[in-house]
């Protein structure tokens, strides 16, 4: 997804990674440009299945391999492209948290017991995911998400499945018919949303979660997404967690003036969240950033 490590199920791995391979390709041709241009796929994954199927080792490793394989080669050019087309998994360790420096990859098809598809497939399965979490919504809405150009498709195909609606701009949006719709005067409870999550990223219309004054401040030039914090269902401010020693700090960054009651809310799930993320702290505090 968009080019990171994601967690999913097997069987949704299985569904999802052909249908992603075009995105993961134009992604890699972004980044490498020119040093693309020469890069022979299909030999770079035959070299990279005889690499990583003996048993899981590091891109580090990899690049080695391909350097002593051709001096003259551009090792990190081809490392990328394979990480973007052979599918892998990272190998879990005994980390609860981190992802090492150093971690270590493993084929697909050999920690899953079948083989990954890699060529384009219907996305229909990734039409379902992308609706049960964030429907209803529009085809653009699940391409900006996705990555991917040509939903409209899927969303044809699956049609007879789907429910849908207009908005108050006409556009038509698309459901699953078991997904809820709660009323929008439906209260909702403040939330602590972590960096990079989907629910920023995942609609061509991001006013429904952010205003447009604030995107500058949660997604960032160098392609950071900072973690963000919710009111009412609209992200109101952003969050950080600062450990000195045995104390831990989470400092909220409000967009505009919080409410007293707003203000009590997230300090209870603040404390929640502090609690979950430095369980080992001797002191927690939260700490909200003047306006």
């Amino acid at each position: 997804m968009r080019g990171t490590l994601h967690l999913m199920s097997a069987a949704d791995y299985l569904a999802l990674r052909g249908p992603l391979q075009p995105m993961l390709t134009k992604g890699m041709q972004a980044i490498l440009r020119e040093r693309a241009q020469d890069l022979d796929m299909d030999a770079l994954e035959a070299e990279a299945r005889s690499f990583f199927g003996g048993k899981p080792a590091t891109f580090d490793a990899l690049r080695n391999y391909l350097k002593a394989k051709n001096p003259e080669a551009d090792e990190r050019a081809m490392a990328y492209a394979i990480r973007m087309h052979l599918p892998l998994v990272q190998v879990p360790t005994d980390d609860p948290w981190g992802f090492p420096s150093a971690a270590d990859f493993a084929l697909a098809d050999d920690w899953l017991g079948k083989k990954v598809p890699t060529g384009e497939a219907p996305a229909h399965t990734l039409v379902r995911r992308y609706l049960a979490a964030f429907g209803p919504a529009t085809p653009r809405d699940a391409q900006v998400w996705s990555g991917l150009q040509s939903l409209r498709q899927a969303f044809e195909e699956l049609r007879s499945e789907l429910v849908t609606f207009r908005d108050e701009r006409k556009r038509e949006l698309f459901d699953l018919p078991e997904a809820p719709r709660p009323p929008e005067d439906t209260p909702a409870p403040v939330r602590f949303l972590p960096e990079f999550d989907n629910l920023v990223l995942a609609h061509d219309d991001r006013t429904r979660v952010i205003a447009d004054e604030h995107r500058p401040k949660v997604t960032l030039k160098n392609l950071q997404v900072r973690a963000t914090f919710l009111v009412d269902g609209f992200v109101a401010g952003t969050w950080k967690v600062e450990r000195k020693r045995k104390t831990a700090d989470l400092i909220l960054e409000p967009f505009g003036k919080l409410a007293k009651k707003t203000i009590a809310e997230l300090e209870r799930e603040g404390d929640a969240l502090l609690r979950f993320v430095e369980e080992d702290a001797e002191a927690r505090s939260i700490k909200i950033t003047d306006v």
